[in-house]
């Protein structure tokens, strides 16, 4: 039985910010930012399928079916109803989605408004509000369409499925990300690292960094030879990010420099395959050298004087003008600047950012890259109860996984945005390259429809990538000159490669943050997890700029005691051994 604390706290969230989110939700009409008109939020017998108490009704064959998705993430709107890819998707399904995001609110107050106004979209990704979704019954359990669906059942494994289920007993949402076709194509590093411009390691010969140290060096040393960028700008050495959920920008690197991967909250120590256990990284010897790291160099003013209050748009604003030298961040949170440098010219002048494997010794062995599929069972798209046509709206995801709509939505048109060689290759032109990347060619021809189900790895004609950053060929022509340099410089092929992660298994457990994700304040553990996070959201800016780094350090260790931190680690380590089967 769902938990009815739970299930009341959701349903009375942040009601006083109903308004904002419901201009999120869309108009399915294509009008100035009225709210879905999908349901009233009764949802009596709308799982049918008939639309009927939802206030929408079954599409009549041949007709289009307008439904609305709220994703709780930024992006940037298309030309909805006007967009060339999107319409042919719609000619192919019978489906065309109004996607709305997120602006000026947290994941969960986003869903606790939607939830609030009981005005609701007809798809949704919400981020770590999905179990608010579920708690108040409002999504329709994945179950019968999986098995009536193939492409859906494929795309993962019984087991795999069965990861997605709730207390209940039943699937209601599905991660579209990390999910692989064939054989691994992968190219890119999409997760966390320590970045650098390409340009900066040109200008030192291209140096072998692996510490935390020779990093910061690296960039004291670059500064002071290159204060100003040509056209005059002062240059950042580093920044980073601490507004709200993404302060994992600061955060966390002390499980990474470690030489541990990517569980998120918690270090796991498998010393003992046995027997793991976790670790708190907030507290390691580690985590205090790298945060008196961070101290020293913003004492010397290599860190971004703004970086403690710089909202996430300031953030990428920022790191596009091209003067921002280096950051640790998650390769998806900041990506978009990359067709702004390929617009801008700034890729040629070696601005683009490469990634590095730092450790806080020399001769560790480090795990920033993951090898293999990373299940994210936390969140996904969800479908809501009140949408007009659920059974259709099925079919649709269904058909997202069909290789020529995802083709269209990946690659494009062929003739317009990629060619077919005599052994039947994709690729592009230079010319369709930079048209790709350009902001208004995006709004009105591409439609990615990017937080819905898709694949890398290789197609079904086993020879392309699915995505087209990871056609070899293809990847490797579309970096800029000075990233092809670095690359060869290092004598590797792939962003991965300028890492070096080791290769290993992902652990079974792996990754831990998809428990941890979910955690509500219902139990002892969760009620930690909450006040750790705002005790590390208030004191972490305040130790790097501090003064008096010893006293201040040891101020938020007290303060980050008193949450006691143990209850996490308790139901942290439960979790471990349930999942190693203990």
């Amino acid at each position: 039985m769902k938990n009815f604390w739970r299930k009341s706290l959701g349903l009375g969230m942040t009601s006083l910010m109903v308004m904002s989110t419901l201009a999120a939700c869309g108009d399915k009409t294509g009008g100035d930012g009225g709210v879905s008109t999908s349901g009233s939020g009764t949802g009596s017998s709308a799982a049918s399928g008939s639309g009927t108490e939802s206030g929408g009704s079954t599409t009549p064959s041949g007709e289009v079916l307008n439904l609305s998705m709220f994703i709780a993430m930024p992006g940037a709107e298309i030309n909805d109803g006007e967009n060339d890819i999107q319409k042919l998707i719609a000619e192919k399904t019978g489906v065309s989605v109004k996607e709305t995001w997120l602006t000026g609110q947290t994941a969960a107050e986003a869903v606790g408004t939607i939830i609030a106004s009981g005005t609701y979209p007809d798809l949704i990704d919400g981020g770590d509000g999905m179990v608010q979704l579920y708690d108040a019954d409002l999504l329709v359990a994945w179950d019968d369409y999986i098995e009536k669906y193939p492409n859906l059942k494929n795309y993962y494994t019984p087991e795999e499925w069965d990861m997605f289920r709730q207390d209940d007993g039943h699937i209601y949402w599905c991660n579209v990300f990390q999910n692989t076709k064939g054989a691994s194509t992968s190219t890119t590093h999409n997760d966390e690292a320590f970045w650098i411009q390409a340009r900066v390691l040109a200008w030192d010969n291209y140096p072998k960094i692996e510490t935390l140290d020779e990093y910061f060096d690296l960039l004291e040393r670059y500064a002071a030879a290159n204060p100003t960028t040509d056209d005059g700008m002062t240059v950042i050495p580093y920044t980073c990010l601490c507004d709200d959920w993404r302060y994992f920008c600061i955060e966390n690197a002390p499980e990474f420099l470690d030489g541990y991967p990517n569980d998120g909250s918690v270090i796991v120590d498998k010393t003992d395959m046995n027997n793991p256990k976790i670790v708190d990284y907030n507290t390691t010897d580690t985590a205090k050298r790298y945060f008196q790291k961070l101290n020293e160099e913003y004492a010397k003013g290599i860190i971004d004087k703004e970086f403690a209050t710089q909202t996430y748009d300031e953030y990428i604003s920022k790191l596009s003008n091209g003067n921002v030298l280096g950051m640790c961040d998650q390769y998806w949170d900041f990506m978009t600047i990359n067709d702004t440098f390929k617009q801008t010219g700034l890729d040629e002048k070696g601005c683009n950012f490469v990634p590095l494997g730092l450790t806080i010794d020399k001769g560790m062995d480090n795990r920033w890259h993951t090898y293999g599929d990373t299940l994210n069972n936390s969140s996904g798209v969800g479908v809501l109860t009140t949408n007009p046509d659920i059974e259709k709206t099925f079919e649709f995801l269904n058909a997202m996984l069909d290789q020529d709509i995802h083709n269209l939505r990946f690659w494009g048109v062929e003739g317009t945005d990629y060619l077919v060689d005599d052994q039947g290759l994709f690729y592009k032109t230079p010319e369709m390259r930079m048209q790709w990347a350009d902001p208004s060619y995006q709004a009105k021809h591409r439609c990615v429809y990017s937080y819905l189900p898709q694949y890398g790895g290789t197609s079904d004609d086993g020879k392309n990538a699915n995505l087209p950053e990871e056609q070899p060929s293809e990847f490797f022509q579309n970096l800029a000159t000075p990233l092809q340099d670095c690359f060869n410089a290092y004598n590797v092929t792939t962003y991965p490669g300028m890492i070096g992660s080791i290769v290993e298994e992902n652990a079974p457990w792996f990754p831990m943050w998809s428990f941890s994700n979910n955690l509500t304040t219902e139990t002892p553990g969760g009620v930690a997890w909450t006040k750790m996070g705002q005790t590390k959201h208030e004191w972490l800016p305040k130790v790097v700029m501090s003064s008096n780094f010893e006293s201040d350090w040891a101020k938020y260790m007290d303060a980050y005691n008193a949450t006691n931190p143990q209850d996490f680690l308790d139901e942290m380590q439960q979790e471990l051994d349930r999942r190693i089967g203990k």
